[in-house]
């Protein structure tokens, strides 16, 4: 049996367990959570709340459906006893990613079983691991990061706090941090030119990177709204720039020229909240201009909530919020250099977060033409 991370180990099994409670767990905490709203009359958030996790569903679902199609001739395994009415009944019903679980879990348990160890074989299931991954990427910057938003919003604007409340945060936040993570080892362990992404020191600090530069965002973002609502408006535009850079730079993601334009409209929400590179080559310049704009508008948050509402300095939450999003940038800013300049593994030809065009008869399709993180 290879050691843990050079195949699909019962490590990777028991995470592919977990990655399934969380999701669970986000879902449900988040449903309950808009139950109480409805209960309590508030209408508003409830129907919020619901929205987030149907967006991100309904997303996931439709991605889902159209790469089940798509490995149609490649795995036979996949649509076996599945008909494409059988498939568009689970999509529709919103239980498409749970009967990929069922078929990751069952695959690669019997692999583990046999004991078959071959490479063909391991990254067969990691491809399937990968695909999995990246629909969890869609739901969390589609339903996770929103929904935090909004229960921060309520909770500093309307003090409006319930445990209910802090449990949907708390496992929202796990959620974005497993998946975000889970994804970035599963690509890289896919992908033969990659260097994979060892456990330990890189993947704490990686995780680091990631959420001590999205945290602020989502705080920034937050205070932003309650500063004006008519904030969102800027946050569309900010959607629509990520979107432009999307079309601008012609991304090949999917088969259909329908997803396409959707996978670059979720593209646009991701860049929102935090970096990658979609379409592969050297994105230094991208990246450090990305973080200046985006670090000074989480500096410019509270700075022009103090000065457009100044009642907001006599909150209890004001000094802390100001000074967790100066310490969080900063260390995110950190854990940034140090992983990229000290601890990142990439191919020959790999430069930051870039990656080079594989031959289709080695890997699918979907894995060299998604996002990096």
């Amino acid at each position: 049996m290879p050691p843990i991370g050079r195949g699909f180990t019962p490590f990777r099994w028991i995470c592919t367990i977990f990655g399934l409670i969380f999701y669970l767990g986000d879902i449900g905490s988040d449903l309950l959570l808009s139950v109480q709203y409805f209960r309590s009359g508030y209408v508003t958030w409830a129907a919020l709340t619901l929205a987030f996790v149907l967006i991100g569903s309904v997303c996931i679902q439709i991605f889902s459906y159209a790469w089940f199609k798509d490995d149609k001739n490649i795995d036979e395994d996949v649509d076996k006893g599945l008909s494409t009415s059988h498939l568009i009944g689970i999509h529709v019903l919103q239980i498409g990613i749970f009967t990929r679980y069922y078929h990751l879990l069952k695959k690669s348990f019997k692999t583990l079983r046999s004991g078959n160890t071959q490479e063909v074989e391991q990254l067969h299931l990691f491809a399937l691991a990968t695909d999995l991954s990246m629909l969890r990427m869609f739901e969390t910057f589609l339903e996770s990061v929103p929904q935090l938003i909004l229960q921060v919003y309520i909770i500093l604007e309307h003090n409006h706090r319930s445990k209910l409340q802090y449990v949907s945060m708390a496992v929202s936040f796990l959620n974005i941090a497993w998946a975000t993570v889970d994804y970035r080892r599963c690509l890289r362990r896919s992908l033969l030119h990659i260097n994979e992404m060892p456990c330990g020191i890189p993947t704490a600090v990686y995780l680091f990177y990631k959420i001590f530069t999205i945290t602020p965002r989502i705080l920034s973002l937050t205070l932003f709204i309650m500063l004006s609502p008519l904030s969102t408006v800027a946050m569309a535009l900010i959607w629509l720039v990520g979107t432009t850079w999307a079309i601008v730079e012609k991304t090949n993601f999917c088969i259909s020229p329908v997803l396409e334009h959707l996978y670059r409209i979720i593209v646009g929400v991701i860049l929102v909240f935090t970096f990658f590179n979609i379409k592969g080559g050297n994105t230094r310049v991208p990246m450090t201009l990305y973080y200046i704009v985006s670090v000074c508008q989480n500096l410019a948050a509270p700075i022009l909530l103090y000065l457009l509402k100044p009642e907001s300095e006599g909150t209890d939450y004001f000094l802390p919020i100001m000074f967790f999003i100066l310490i969080t940038n900063s260390f995110g800013l950190g854990f940034l250099g140090l992983y990229y300049s000290l601890l990142h593994r990439g191919s020959v030809a790999d430069e930051i977060d870039g990656i080079e065009r594989l031959n289709q008869e080695t890997t699918s399709t979907r894995l060299d033409r998604f996002l990096q993180i």
